[in-house]
């Protein structure tokens, strides 16, 4: 690639974004007027310098390209450069023909105004939510989440709720497991709202949504002045806000080692210390977390503390994935559907082969997909009934190979199944090397039968 081009240098100059592009040994080869602009550093300061040696000049203070090449994939963080500002950047490889990364380009926007904000903002909401709890909570208004659960009678779901029923009275460490989508916030406020705390706050955080010195600011909260673009006030963290009641961390695999150690020292010793602050603060809360990664698997790989990982898996109670438990998806569907109905003034109902067809679909989100899906029939349906038609064509494929292998003999079977699932790996991911990795085949194994089908 001639990133010497006239027209390339172009087109990256015409983005408001900054742009960063190091070559496969962490080597810097080009930025744009943009990235000059957000970060005052001309570009004949870091073309041709290694990513680790403008870290060690104090140039930036991290490197998401050093970062990238190492794990080889996608990632972002906060990157605070000399002037002070606070960066948000973006790291994406570019892999060569052979898999091996290429490139890595990198946004850069500038943070620093946006996090002033996002601080005030939030400490508002949080106080606000504080004060609309403790008032429902006066006036006798506790939600029983068990009896607005449409699965709770259900045997999956029914061992579930028990788990969590049995855990609720103490102050027990419990691990949520399963996949993305299926319903771990909803069984941690379930606990809290079946335990002596339930009459202080549920505060939540995803340590998977946030790069690593937001969720620190967060969860711990900081002191005036504690970094650039912080409130002139400090902020109170999560657990804080949360004293005497539960805090949930959802995504706990994702949170930084370095924050890992933090978290360790408030669950062995009920206190911490604030972001830029020098005295510790006791707080009193009941920490739940949840997953959809093995943490077994990333301690023996150095990628989660085991000492953290024993303290916080005390209680492990796995929720199944909702294709393990088919007998309760059309009580969601049609519970969902009401609720639906009822708020966008509809009076929808199910035509039968739509509702055989979702029964069938193997629902890889779950049941945040579940949901989504009823709430798009319910603005977007025409009719007085959700037909066939009206679903999404993964699901209308799914039900009219499922009809169709009713009949043939059990070799054929196999083979639509294996195209049904290659098909589907190949929606959810962009090339045949990723989806390949995620069947456990190899890459040319997938393309083989792939070209065989087109073939037959």
């Amino acid at each position: 690639m001639d990133f010497d081009d006239p027209g390339f240098r172009e087109l990256i100059d015409a983005l408001h974004d900054g742009v960063y592009i190091t070559d496969a040994d962490g080597i810097t080869l080009k930025v744009n007027s943009a990235y000059e602009r957000l970060t005052g550093l001309r570009a004949e300061d870091v073309v041709g310098q290694h990513m680790q040696a403008l870290v060690e000049q104090g140039v930036i203070s991290q490197s998401v390209s050093l970062r990238v090449l190492k794990e080889g994939k996608a990632l972002s963080l906060m990157q605070s450069v000399s002037q002070g500002k606070r960066l948000l950047v973006s790291g994406t490889p570019i892999f060569a023909a052979d898999g091996r990364v290429r490139y890595v380009v990198s946004t850069v926007r500038d943070m620093t105004e946006l996090l002033r904000m996002k601080h005030e903002r939030d400490e508002l909401q949080q106080l606000k939510q504080l004060r609309n709890s403790t008032a429902r909570l006066h006036a006798g208004q506790r939600d029983d989440l068990l009896d607005a659960s449409p699965v709770a009678d259900k045997p999956a779901s029914g061992r579930v709720f028990m788990q969590a029923r049995q855990v609720a009275a103490s102050d027990v460490k419990v691990l949520l497991q399963g996949e993305t989508g299926v319903g771990k916030t909803l069984i941690a406020q379930y606990i809290h709202k079946s335990s002596p705390r339930a009459a202080q706050p549920f505060l939540a955080l995803n340590c998977g949504a946030l790069p690593e010195n937001l969720i620190e600011a967060e969860l711990f909260g900081y002191v005036p002045g504690a970094f650039t673009g912080a409130g002139s006030k400090g902020k109170r963290g999560l657990l804080e806000l949360a004293h005497q009641g539960t805090v949930f961390l959802d995504e706990i695999g994702d949170l930084p080692l370095p924050l890992q150690v933090k978290l360790l020292k408030v669950i062995e010793e009920s206190r911490f210390i604030p972001v830029g602050g020098l005295e510790l603060k006791e707080v009193d809360v009941r920490i739940i977390t949840a997953t959809h990664h093995d943490l077994r698997t990333m301690v023996a790989e150095g990628r989660f503390r085991a000492d953290l990982y024993y303290r916080l898996n005390v209680v492990p109670i796995h929720i199944p994935a909702l294709r393990e438990r088919p007998e309760e998806i059309q009580p969601l569907l049609d519970f969902y559907l009401a609720e639906f109905n009822q708020r966008y003034g509809r009076a929808l109902s199910w035509e039968l082969e739509a509702l055989d067809a979702l029964t069938d679909y193997a629902w890889p989100g779950n049941i945040r997909e579940l949901i989504n899906l009823v709430e798009r029939l319910v603005v977007t349906c025409s009719g007085e009934r959700i037909e066939l038609f009206d679903l999404p064509e993964e699901m209308r494929i799914a039900r009219s190979d499922a009809s169709e292998d009713d009949l043939l003999p059990l070799r054929k079977q196999v083979e639509n199944l294996e195209r049904r699932l290659i098909r589907r790996a190949l929606m959810q991911h962009k090339t045949t090397r990723e989806a390949a990795k995620v069947l456990g085949l190899s890459q040319a194994t997938l393309v083989q039968k792939m070209k065989r089908w087109e073939q037959g």
